[in-house]
């Protein structure tokens, strides 16, 4: 499994808002097979928590909050 420093083209999600701080990022390992999200809030830490998907199951989840199945 991808290690946090195998994953790039870190984005900011565009739900995210920089007011209130609650910001998240998503990262792609170089294959495109994984999906790591971090908090942005711990941006200064090297060894800051990343959550790791597979890419089907972020497209699946995704795909229900756009359709309205999840809120």
């Amino acid at each position: 499994m991808p290690t946090n420093h195998d994953y790039t083209g870190w984005r900011k999600s565009s739900r995210s808002n920089d007011h209130n701080g609650n910001c998240v990022e998503l990262g792609y390992n170089p294959d495109a097979a994984m999906i790591a999200i971090r908090d942005t809030k711990e941006a200064d830490d090297p060894n800051r928590s990343t959550l790791e998907f597979s890419a089907a199951s972020v497209a699946g989840l995704l795909g229900k909050i756009k359709s309205g199945e999840i809120a």
